[in-house]
């Protein structure tokens, strides 16, 4: 464990001495914290002079262009200028851009459904958020950006269904943990060609390890890193720079492109394993604050969120619900802003009293009622829930006393029977839970006794291997033949890289996961390691 006080970057130790954690842990605290830390300027948006975009000279959309969050009549539209993207403010001066926005019917824009103009400040690091209303639902659309003498690529949108109707399917494609230095994104390449309505990213969208100059394991032979990015994002500035480098990547900005995304975050896109205000090496409350601050500023500026996810200081609402007509109900979580500490030291532990204090808790008071209320007043056939570590026991030996993940529900094992006899009470017939984080693919039957196989099957989990994280990854790891007899309810499980779709119909859902044999070296091909089905009304996993 590193010594508290002595892990975090010079301005943030400065802010949280110029502060004090009172001050800080209010909403206008963690606003004044923030702008000292990170010399953003105190007057806020209307404080930066207007660029003329025609004095642009190189590509500013060197990030792509995203979508997120369609709703009947609305989604939203990301885009941020910097055309020099490893540099600190994308080569942009700290000066106000305006962009022009165009949604069409059609690739060729020739019917042109939307169109305005928004403005890309520095203060948000040239980011655009727009939110393109008055949409028809069920649609499909394509959009674009324009600054100066300057159009981006074209993305491929599309709205939900009508709140009501009763739409026959929906696909969707289900990613996460994407370790840069670990290798390449070939994933997201193929998702992108994939024919899917919607992707979810459920979370380690960077990571806040060190990045060499070669690019860690994807070994560049034609380009040299940045020094900068050698080493752990800590500060604003740090996270912009490390979002520069994953954006960059041509794979990911043709998923983008081709899909809205609905994310939600885990801890890399902080730090590992953090819970709520507690770091991993023990550092400062207050310090710790500020990291934690810059890192949601920087998450929402990069990713197509609306702006109710704007975060206030180190504080942000993630967790939110999409509807997609009556088929299906999404409820996104977020299980770690909120979390009490891990239990044990969060060391691989026994179920025990610290696991089973219903004081602690993985998603909040709050949270955890506005997930089972929102069950209550479901009318959808499905109820999904993105989020994201491992929802069913796992256990990871054969022991009499079986050890656990404490940074999984496993290690709060309260929340989960409080969500689970929610679930219940709701009469939820069919309840698919969808997970990332831990680099492997799962397919889990939940069970109402996760130690007594033949108990009710109440759900089913669905756990995305990473697109990166753990590089190439193998088809059974050397703990496989361990888990499968440990949890029989574990009904799959693939180590390799890839992606996890699931279509949804009036009748049954189906999972396919896709791996890859290698990402250390790009161009790897794409297969269906295998696929479930679960039928509606009838909870647990079958192979398909």
């Amino acid at each position: 464990m590193t010594p508290a006080g002595t892990h975090h970057a010079p301005e943030l130790r400065a802010a949280a001495q110029h502060l004090g954690r009172r001050r800080f842990l209010t909403v206008t605290g963690a606003a004044a914290a923030l702008a000292f830390a990170t010399n953003l300027p105190s007057a806020g948006v209307a404080a930066a002079a207007e660029l003329d975009a025609r004095r642009i000279k190189d590509d500013p959309f060197t990030l792509g262009v995203a979508s997120g969050d369609p709703q009947p009549t609305s989604v939203l539209l990301w885009t941020r200028l910097a055309p020099a993207p490893y540099e600190p403010g994308g080569g942009l001066p700290q000066e106000r851009v305006s962009v022009r926005w165009e949604l069409a019917h059609d690739a060729r824009f020739r019917r042109i459904a939307r169109r305005g103009a928004a403005t890309a400040h520095p203060e948000y690091d040239h980011s655009v958020h727009v939110e393109a209303d008055h949409l028809d639902p069920g649609r499909r659309y394509y959009f674009r950006f324009r600054a100066g003498q300057w159009v981006s690529e074209t993305g491929r949108t599309r709205t939900a269904p009508a709140a009501g109707s009763r739409p026959g399917s929906l696909t969707l494609a289900a990613v996460s943990c994407q370790a840069y230095h670990d290798g390449y994104f070939t994933a997201h390449k193929h998702l992108a060609q994939d024919d899917v309505d919607v992707v979810f990213h459920l979370g380690d969208y960077l990571y806040e390890y060190a990045v060499n100059a070669v690019g860690g394991a994807r070994n560049y032979t034609d380009r040299t890193l940045p020094a900068h990015y050698n080493k752990e994002t800590k500060t604003l500035q740090d996270y912009r720079l490390r979002y520069g480098l994953y954006k960059s990547d041509p794979d990911l900005r043709a998923a983008h492109a081709a899909h809205p995304f609905v994310v939600t975050w885990d801890d890399h896109e902080a730090e590992n394993n953090y819970a709520d205000d507690i770091s991993e090496n023990g550092d400062p409350a207050a310090e710790f604050l500020l990291r934690r601050a810059a890192a949601y500023r920087a998450y929402w500026e990069n990713l197509p969120l609306r702006r109710p996810q704007l975060p206030k200081g180190p504080d942000a609402q993630l967790y939110r619900r999409l509807v997609w007509g009556r088929l299906a109900q999404f409820d996104i979580l977020d299980t770690r802003q909120y979390r009490s500490d891990q239990a044990y030291g969060d060391k691989a532990h026994p179920a025990g009293p610290e696991t089973d204090d219903p004081a602690r808790t993985i998603t909040g008071a709050t949270q955890e009622r506005w997930l089972i209320d929102g069950w209550r007043r479901s009318r959808a056939l499905w109820n999904v829930v993105p989020q994201q570590v491992t929802f069913s026991q796992r256990r990871l030996d054969l022991t009499e006393q079986p050890k656990l993940s404490m940074d999984a529900w496993d290690g709060y094992r309260a929340s989960r029977q409080r969500v689970l006899a929610g679930a219940r009470a709701a009469r939820l017939d069919n309840l698919m839970v969808l997970t990332g984080d831990v680099h492997v693919g799962y397919a889990f039957d939940i069970k109402a006794d996760f130690d007594d196989p033949s108990s009710k099957t109440l759900g089913t989990e669905i756990v995305a291997t990473s697109i990166a994280s753990g590089k190439d990854g193998a088809d059974k790891p050397a703990n496989w033949e361990t888990y499968t007899k440990a949890n029989p309810h574990l009904k799959f499980y693939n180590g390799r890289r890839g992606y996890v779709t699931v279509a949804y119909g009036r009748d049954s859902a189906r999972a396919d996961f896709k791996t890859l044999d290698a990402v250390t070296k790009p161009g790897a091909s794409l297969k269906t390691a295998a696929s479930f089905v679960t039928e509606a009304g009838s909870p647990g996993l079958r192979p398909a």
